[in-house]
């Protein structure tokens, strides 16, 4: 069995996109063409009525191309031309219950960081992109983002942009949704910017230490807006981003870059992927005691 590398994210469905039309959108996919290549979702399974799951295979494919044969008469190798020529295929299942997405990494053709931005076009083309935004978030590995966050001496810069969350939330920035929904807003962005030499005064490595070392664990005082807002979009809810000095050196670091992920088949049962993803999913919800509303 040969074995690749899937990435865990979370589905933002913005304006009159919900779960239904997002489903639909999987099933009946359009095909999108950017720079030389097309685009677009087969192999579906639709199981969302069941357990519940949609599987699929992001394509990419040429619309004209060449496949080698054998030409017996001649004893050589010919080159034919071809239509829509698959180029590479990346498996996914979505599961709707987490609003989260698991996807294979296909080296130098749907990379990590490729396959949110076709998912993305192709989900909203479905929509000839009217009042609908899909957007794929990372959902952040605690330990790699923390053991980044002990890089930096003097925190210079916190800021995040996240979105309200459905049908999860996190105990530790339930009150930041809260605020988001009462405000009826569709996102928020915040930023924090020092120019002291002690530089922002933030508990975003104990909070996440706490949360790894008890999913229970209740800090002296509620996480400040800026650090609750880094949680939120370390668990797939956004992005953050920290910036901050040790030795006169500038470090950067981003929720996007600790991502959490696992090894599997590269051509996987529907079935066997979407147990293995929930099995992801449900083991982040219990280390960080993420909740249903």
């Amino acid at each position: 069995m040969r074995r690749g590398r899937y990435y865990l994210g979370r589905v933002m469905k913005l304006g009159r996109l919900d779960q239904g039309l997002l489903i639909d959108a999987i099933v009946k996919s359009p095909t999108v063409s950017i720079g030389k290549y097309d685009w677009t979702i087969t192999d579906v399974v639709d199981k969302r009525s069941e357990i519940p799951f949609v599987f699929g295979k992001l394509s990419k494919f040429a619309k004209e191309g060449y496949v080698t044969i054998v030409d017996t008469d001649a004893k050589s190798q010919v080159d034919e031309p071809t239509e829509n020529l698959l180029i590479a295929s990346a498996p996914f299942v979505y599961l709707p219950d987490y609003s989260g997405v698991a996807y294979l990494h296909v080296w130098n053709q749907i990379q990590e960081d490729v396959f949110p931005r076709r998912f993305k076009a192709i989900i909203e083309a479905a929509y000839n992109h009217f009042f609908v935004d899909c957007t794929v978030e990372p959902i952040s590995d605690y330990e790699a983002f923390t053991t980044k966050l002990r890089e930096i001496g003097t925190f210079t810069e916190i800021s995040a942009n996240v979105h309200p969350p459905n049908p999860l939330f996190g105990r530790l920035w339930d009150s930041l949704k809260e605020y988001i929904e009462k405000r009826q807003a569709s996102e928020l962005l915040v930023k924090e910017v020092s120019g002291s030499n002690n530089g922002i005064q933030t508990n975003i490595i104990s909070l996440m230490v706490g949360i790894l070392e008890n999913p229970r664990f209740d800090p002296a005082t509620p996480p400040d807006i800026t650090d609750a807002a880094l949680l939120m979009a370390a668990d797939g809810y956004g992005k953050g981003k920290v910036v901050g000095e040790r030795n006169g050196r500038q470090i950067v670091i981003r929720t996007s870059e600790t991502k959490k992920n696992f090894l599997f088949d590269k051509e996987p049962s529907p079935d066997e992927l979407a147990q293995e993803a929930h099995r992801h999913f449900a083991q982040i919800n219990q280390e960080r005691e993420l909740r249903h509303s």
